[in-house]
C-alpha cells in the first residue's frame, strides 16, 4: 500500500470562534482519523523515534497496537515509560524529538506521534474502568518537591517499585506549570488532574500549599522519615528587562499574568483578581509562554494584542504551531523590535486621576541581524534614530524564568550554577546525599518532556541508592 506523504491534519476550533473562548482548541483525531495516520508508519527495526524521546516510549509498538484496533494495549505500552500521556500528547514539541528523526520524515511529512499519543491517552480517560494496581510497599520514603512534570515523573516511577511517596506541591492545586503555567485551550485542567488522580491510586500522596524551605526545610523532611529527597520546583522567578517603567501598574511577568488566569480565575465575568480585559496588549517575548499569554489575553478581551520580539521569524523559538494558532486568531507579531521604555499615564492637573501610575504605551526600537552570538542565533543589533510608541494599556513580560533560589536559601550544602541551576551528575544527583534534583530547577525553563525525563532518570538513582541501604 502507497504511504500518505502528509500527516493527517488534526481537527481545531475555527480561529474566529477559539479566539473569544478557553475551549481547547485541538480537537483530536477521530478513531478513523487514528487509524489511517498509523498506517503510515513503518515499524522500523532500529526505532529511530524511540531514541529520539526523552522518556523512550517504544512509538512503534504502540502504533502497531491503534493499527490492531487494540486502543488500550497501546495505552498500557506508552505507560510502561511516560506517566503522564495525554498531557504529552498535547504539549510535547515531537517536531523536534521523536518526529524530527522518523525515518518517513526523510521523505515526506512524519508521523503524528503525538497526535497518536493524545488518541491513545484520551481514549484510556474515557474507556478504562479498571484502576492501577497499587505495587506492594517496599518499605522505603521518598518525597518529591513540586508537582511539576519532572516531580509527577518520578512520583510516578517511584511508586511503580512500591515506594511511599510523598509530593509538596506549594500551589493549591497540583500539577506545577501544567495547571498554572499552561493555559486550558492547549491543556485543560481535567486532563492533568486526571493524570495525578492516577498517580494517587499508585499510592502517591499529594499535599498542596506546603512551600519547602518556608513551611518544611529538606533537612526537616529527613527528620521525618524521607531517605531521599527529589527536588522538582520549577523555574518560578520570572526574568525582566530592567528597562523604565516595568513598576508601573499593568505589567505582568507572564507567570503571574498566566497564574491569575488559569488557577485564579481571572476569565470569570467578575474575577476576585482581575487582569484588565479590555485595551490593548504588549507581549514581550518569542517563547511558547509568550504565545501562551497572548492568546490568553485575546480571550480575556483585549481588543489588540501584539508580539514584541527582538528577532525575526526564523529565530522565534516558540513551536510552529503555537505561532500559526497566534496568528490565525489574529495576534500582531511586531518582529525586530525591542521594548526600551514602558511610559506611564501622568495627569498632573489632578493628582486623583485613578489612570496615573498605569501603562500608557511601549517605546521600542527596531533591530536588524547582525553576527552569530552564543547561542548561535544572529545577534540583534539596533537600528539607530528608530524608536517608535506602540499604544498599549498593559504589558506581559515573557523573556525567561530562573529557579526560585529559595530552596538554595535554606538547604545547607546545596551548590547552585551562576543563574541559580541546582547542580547536578548525570544521575540527578546534587552536592548533598539523598538529594536529587532535575528539570527546570536545574536547566532553567525548558520543555515538559525534557523535565519529564530528568524525573526518570531521578528516580532510576533513587531506586539505586535506596536499595543499597
Amino acid at each position: 500500500m502507497a504511504i500518505d506523504p502528509k500527516k493527517l491534519e488534526m481537527p481545531t476550533q475555527a480561529p474566529e470562534v477559539r479566539a473569544h473562548n478557553f475551549s481547547e482548541v485541538a480537537l483530536g483525531y477521530t478513531k478513523e482519523m487514528a487509524l489511517k495516520e498509523a498506517s503510515r508508519c513503518l515499524n522500523c527495526k532500529n526505532k529511530p523515534c524511540v531514541a529520539g524521546c526523552p522518556v523512550n516510549v517504544n512509538i512503534p509498538d504502540f502504533i502497531m497496537k491503534i493499527k490492531e484496533e487494540d486502543f488500550e494495549g497501546a495505552y498500557q505500552i506508552i505507560n510502561e515509560t511516560s506517566s503522564l500521556p495525554a498531557v504529552c500528547g498535547r504539549v510535547c514539541p515531537q517536531e523536534s524529538q521523536c518526529e524530527q528523526v522518523c525515518t518517513l520524515a526523510k521523505r515526506f511529512d512524519p508521523v503524528g506521534i503525538g497526535r497518536l499519543e493524545r488518541f491513545v491517552a484520551d481514549w484510556h480517560n474515557e474507556h478504562a474502568t479498571e484502576k492501577p494496581v497499587r505495587p506492594e510497599s517496599n518499605g522505603h520514603k521518598v518525597a518529591i518537591v513540586g508537582s511539576g512534570p519532572s516531580g509527577l515523573t518520578c512520583a510516578g516511577d517511584l511508586a511503580k517499585k512500591g515506594y511511599q511517596v510523598t509530593v509538596y506541591e506549594a500551589l493549591h492545586t497540583a500539577g506545577g506549570v501544567l495547571v498554572y503555567g499552561i493555559p486550558e485551550f492547549r491543556l485543560p485542567k481535567a486532563i492533568v488532574a486526571k493524570e495525578v488522580e492516577t498517580l494517587k491510586e499508585l499510592g502517591v500522596d499529594v499535599v498542596p500549599n506546603v512551600v519547602i524551605g518556608k513551611t518544611l526545610t529538606i533537612d526537616e523532611l529527613f527528620e521525618m522519615g524521607f531517605e531521599a529527597v527529589f527536588v522538582g520546583s520549577g523555574a518560578g522567578l520570572p526574568n525582566f528587562m530592567n528597562i523604565p517603567g516595568e513598576a508601573l501598574k499593568g505589567v505582568y511577568s507572564a507567570n503571574e499574568f498566566l497564574t491569575r488566569s488559569n488557577l485564579m480565575k481571572a476569565y470569570e465575568e467578575d474575577p476576585k483578581t482581575p487582569i484588565m480585559k479590555g485595551g490593548k496588549v504588549a507581549v514581550v517575548g518569542g517563547g511558547n509562554v509568550a504565545m501562551d499569554a497572548a492568546r490568553t489575553a485575546l480571550r480575556l478581551g483585549a481588543e489588540h494584542v501584539y508580539i514584541v520580539y527582538r528577532r525575526s521569524m526564523e529565530e522565534l523559538p516558540a513551536r510552529k504551531e503555537e505561532v500559526e494558532h497566534a496568528e490565525e486568531e489574529g495576534i500582531d507579531f511586531r518582529l525586530l523590535c525591542n521594548p526600551v521604555e514602558i511610559l506611564g499615564y501622568n495627569n498632573p492637573d489632578d493628582p486623583r486621576d485613578p489612570k496615573n501610575g498605569f501603562v500608557n504605551g511601549i517605546k521600542c526600537v527596531k533591530m536588524e541581524l547582525g553576527e552569530p552570538d552564543a547561542s548561535g542565533r544572529r545577534r540583534p543589533v539596533v537600528i539607530e534614530g528608530s524608536e517608535f510608541t506602540l499604544d498599549v494599556d498593559a504589558v506581559v513580560m515573557s523573556i525567561g524564568t530562573s529557579p526560585n533560589p529559595l530552596i538554595k536559601s535554606t538547604t545547607k550544602g546545596l551548590e547552585v550554577n551562576k543563574w541559580g541551576g541546582i547542580i547536578v551528575n548525570e544521575d540527578g544527583l546534587t552536592s548533598r546525599e539523598g538529594v536529587y534534583a532535575g528539570g527546570d530547577a536545574v536547566t532553567g525553563a525548558a520543555t515538559v518532556i525534557s523535565a519529564m525525563g530528568a524525573g526518570k532518570v531521578a528516580a532510576k538513582a533513587i531506586d539505586e541508592y535506596l536499595q543499597k541501604k
